[in-house]
């Protein structure tokens, strides 16, 4: 939002030749009062499947979504026993790609892993 005021200023003087005149300016002030909201967040998840091996999982993590081996363990576990697992939660652009880049990914490994978005 932007707030724009306007001030008129006039000044009376006398010139060179001892003529009487005015002066006049415009000062301008702005306001402005960004409102900016934060991206709508939303959550990457991977879908359990009975053919994809657990180390593709856990490579799929490390690669896309940059987690240490240990937290990468954790979320295929929880994938393998819950059946979902949450990967990352990112701005729909964001998320949007990683779920691009997994299933791609995936297919040309040969394997059926699901990875789907969610809003948070």
């Amino acid at each position: 939002m932007v707030a724009i005021s306007f001030v008129f200023m006039a000044k009376n003087h006398m010139n060179e030749k001892g003529v009487a005149g005015t002066d006049s300016c415009i000062n301008t002030k702005a306001e402005i009062s960004p409102k900016v909201r934060a991206p709508r967040l939303y959550r990457v998840l991977l879908v359990n499947d009975d053919y994809t091996p657990m180390e593709f999982v856990i490579h799929v993590l490390q690669k896309f979504f940059h987690k240490d081996h240990e937290s990468s363990k954790s979320i295929m576990l929880k994938i393998h026993h819950q059946g979902i697992g949450e990967c990352g939660v990112y701005a729909y652009e964001i998320a949007e790609m990683k779920v691009n880049q997994v299933m791609n990914y995936s297919r040309q490994n040969q394997h059926p892993l699901q990875c789907i978005m969610e809003h948070k």
